[in-house]
């Protein structure tokens, strides 16, 4: 039988260029940096800078590979909110505002925005400093802004705001280590947002998101405030919708809470509505699911990352550090998420069956999603890879 083979992919055939010493692709990422050092220059970056901190940078096919293959697996919003608003995060959380209570209640004092509200962009951005990005900057965005085959433009400002960081003093090139598309720093600002909004939060006169908590700390109370943040007004809170509601929602529909109210919009628990002007009414999961009205310290949070499930993990965390409860209302689903410590049990156990998942972190790789869905087929569950309570449940019972 013949077989036609599929065309190869350009990180593919970059990676294949690269590993063969292509003198070609070499040439031209070495013509490219030659212009992006140019262009550098007109913005007021040094040769020498330049020269110090893309010294031995190459191409990254992975880079590539990483940007045009996102993962197809999507992620339901109560498996996002179990990993990244549970008992371990909250309890860390806690911790961390005792720890640093004078710099929360300074930035808080300073910019206006809540300080518990910082604390959760920092947990869930980087778990409190513990996952902050592997990649080096500068080869990350000079891949990206000369050989991605999309937003070359977008990559090439963030690769000179890295150059301007540098310039500036505030941070050495061997500091910038991040995301591949460029975020990095406790609270994972891309290069232009830190040029624009990081602060020096310690006094020593640079602004360091990356080895300063109270640099990150104060940046992150700086980008929510000019992100629109209400000083003393809430992000929201759960409420009950009618049965068979099916009316306007959505973060950007906003309302006077007259108006919600008279759609019969009550406050979980009872109790009439309040807040600071109008109010969005958000439901993740369906009619049949928990409900929010939002305000606008919800959309400054939805700012940081421009996905709902982000800014309802930071506003939930946010109120999870303050004492408050969680969301009462149940998911719509009979198969509810993992916290990151059942998702580590759930690896050892995968581990145990002889399942080759890497180290038992807690994080859903491929690896780990590939395991369940073995043991999926071996055991006659439907097949699907997630981390789920069904699975985990089996593999405890030995199914």
């Amino acid at each position: 039988m013949i077989r036609i083979a599929r065309p190869a992919s350009s990180a593919f055939i970059l990676g294949l260029l690269l590993c063969a010493g292509s003198l070609p692709a070499r040439a031209g990422f070495q013509d490219c940096l030659a212009e992006l050092r140019a262009a550098a220059a007109t913005e007021g970056v040094s040769g020498a800078v330049f020269d110090r901190t893309m010294r031995g940078v190459e191409p990254d096919p992975k880079i590539i590979e990483l940007m045009n293959n996102q993962p197809e697996f999507k992620t339901p919003i109560w498996d996002y909110l179990a990993t990244l608003v549970d008992a371990e995060k909250v309890a860390e959380g806690r911790g961390f505002l005792r720890r640093y209570d004078g710099v929360l209640r300074a930035a808080e004092e300073r910019f206006g925005v809540d300080r518990h509200a910082v604390l959760a962009v920092w947990g869930v951005e980087s778990d409190f400093g513990k996952i902050s990005g592997k990649w080096s900057l500068p080869q990350a965005l000079s891949t990206l802004a000369c050989t991605a085959t999309r937003r070359r433009d977008y990559f090439r400002g963030e690769l000179m705001a890295t150059l301007k960081i540098v310039q500036r003093g505030d941070l050495a090139p061997e500091k910038l280590r991040g995301s591949w598309a460029g975020a990095f720093g406790h609270t994972q600002f891309m290069p232009s947002t830190y040029l624009r909004l990081a602060v020096d939060g310690d006094g020593d006169g640079r602004r360091d998101l990356v080895d300063s908590i109270p640099d990150a700390l104060f940046s992150t109370a700086n980008y929510l405030a000019k992100a629109g943040w209400v000083t003393g007004s809430p992000w929201g809170y759960e409420v009950q919708v009618p049965k068979g509601y099916s009316g306007p929602s959505g973060r950007a529909r906003k309302m006077p809470l007259a108006s919600w109210s008279a759609k019969g919009i009550r406050r979980l628990g009872g109790g009439g509505l309040s807040g600071t002007g109008s109010a969005g009414l958000l439901m993740p999961a369906g009619a049949d699911g928990p409900a929010f009205l939002v305000f606008k310290n919800y959309d400054a949070a939805y700012s940081y990352n421009g996905a709902d499930s982000y800014a309802l993990a930071i506003s939930l965390l946010s109120d999870r550090l303050k004492g408050l409860p969680g969301v009462q209302t149940p998911w719509p689903t009979d198969d509810a998420g993992l916290s990151r410590a059942e998702r580590r049990e759930l690896q050892v156990l995968l581990l145990k069956r002889g399942y080759d998942v890497g180290e038992p972190d807690g994080a859903i790789g491929a690896k780990t999603r590939e395991s369940i869905a073995d043991f999926q087929t071996r055991s006659g569950m439907p097949r699907d890879g997630r981390a789920g309570q069904r699975v985990f449940n089996a593999l405890k019972r030995g199914g």
